[in-house]
């Protein structure tokens, strides 16, 4: 589904990616994991085309991502979770879950709305709330649903776990579990894999910016 090889990126002049490779095969569930600022964070938005590629390649049901902008790779199926969360601080819940779908006409807005709603029921109650005035966990709920809505093919969940309660670790695990058994890939990073050890088919581990090791 997704393939990235051999990988460079360089922030300011500061290589922050040195190479590194990686797959995340259909239908399954692939696990990022690196201490912080080992590249985890750079990989992704490489991927969705918010940092430059200054070598390698990153390729998407086989095609060239290279000269995409990042509104079309979020039209090809591509939802990505930023560990930041991103949202619109003055825009509803439910404006923000829709922002990637108003630049996916080929998508069924209405459809999509109701599968979010559907695995995150408790988004439904809040819908009309501004970014603003919900707590960080719930904001991590809205970027989560945000990258269900336009996320068809792939998701990508930058560090879901970080920072949030106990109880809300366990709601986001339940989810992302509940998305197995159908096409849909996920690529998850984490500095570690305590919340996420029995959702993973298998594991890359990255250090300063290359590949340390991959698992089965």
């Amino acid at each position: 589904m997704l393939e990235v090889q051999d990988l460079h990126v360089a922030i300011e002049s500061v290589q922050v990616l040195r190479g590194i490779s990686l797959q995340v095969p259909l239908g399954k569930m692939t696990g990022l994991v690196g201490r912080n600022g080992a590249g985890k964070t750079s990989l992704m938005r490489s991927v969705m085309g918010h940092l430059p590629v200054h070598q390698g390649r990153v390729t998407f049901k086989g095609q060239d991502l290279t000269a995409l902008p990042p509104e079309a790779r979020a039209r090809l199926g591509i939802g990505y979770m930023p560990e930041d969360r991103g949202l619109v601080p003055e825009l509803t819940v439910e404006e923000n879950i829709l922002i990637p779908l108003w630049v996916s006409p080929h998508l069924n807005v209405d459809q999509r709305l109701a599968f979010v709603y559907d695995v995150l029921p408790e988004l439904k109650a809040m819908s009309q709330r501004k970014a603003l005035l919900l707590s960080g966990g719930q904001q991590k709920l809205v970027a989560l649903a945000r990258a269900l809505g336009i996320g068809t093919h792939l998701l990508m969940l930058d560090e879901p776990f970080e920072g949030v309660a106990p109880a809300l670790s366990m709601r986001l695990s339940e989810v992302i579990s509940g998305l197995r058994g159908n096409d849909l890939s996920v690529l998850i990073s984490q500095s570690d894999l305590n919340h996420s050890s029995s959702l993973i088919d298998h594991t890359v581990v990255i250090e300063r910016g290359a590949n340390l090791l991959t698992t089965a």
